[in-house]
């Protein structure tokens, strides 16, 4: 398994993966190309807007596309060989709009990579691959001075194995631990020596 960041060479992988692999189990989280994490409120609701003209899943295409070519997505694909198999979204915690919870942002420890989404492909799952990818965040992330790299899992009904920001256990897995909770959120953050 190799981990790569998401760089325009790999724009292809990227929209490969999401058009051929994510969310092809029938995940209620899909379809996505994982842009609202990048967007302002202003931007997904204007995406909402044309979902019964264009179908959900050309128009988030769509934007994805645009967004990839403004540099507005960022984060990690794994790939087996020349296929993109997994992603996830990490990148500086100010470049996340609405997607990091504001308590999240009052109790940070320094300047931040927030991991606010993964998707692996059926097939590809518990194979160690998203431990893979928060390994190489976390890599990445020393190597250019952050403090920290932090996850925000949420628990709903007493579980939290199914939501696309990760379960707990994969972040205590990778040496985070819990630096806050509220309203079923959790974040966990792994500081940075």
């Amino acid at each position: 398994m190799i981990i790569r960041p998401l760089s325009p060479e790999h724009k292809s992988d990227y929209l490969d993966f999401f058009d051929n692999r994510a969310f092809t189990d029938g995940n209620p989280n899909g379809p996505c190309y994982c842009t609202s994490p990048n967007q302002d409120e202003t931007a997904i609701k204007q995406m909402v807007s044309e979902f019964q003209t264009n179908g959900v899943k050309e128009t988030i295409r769509k934007y994805a596309v645009r967004m990839l070519d403004e540099n507005k997505i960022h984060g990690y694909l794994a790939f087996d060989g020349k296929t993109s198999v997994g992603w996830c979204n990490a990148a500086d915690m100010e470049s996340y709009a609405g997607f990091v919870p504001e308590f999240a942002r009052v109790n940070t420890c320094g300047k931040t990579i927030s991991i606010v989404c993964f998707e692996i492909a059926p097939g590809y799952r518990g194979r160690g691959i998203a431990s893979a990818l928060i390994d190489r965040v976390c890599d990445d992330a020393r190597r250019k001075g952050y403090a920290a790299v932090e996850g925000y899992p949420r628990i709903y009904e007493g579980r939290d194995d199914h939501d696309f920001q990760g379960p707990v256990r994969l972040f205590q897995k990778a040496g985070f631990q819990e630096a806050a909770r509220q309203d079923g959120q959790i974040i966990m953050r792994k500081v940075l020596k």
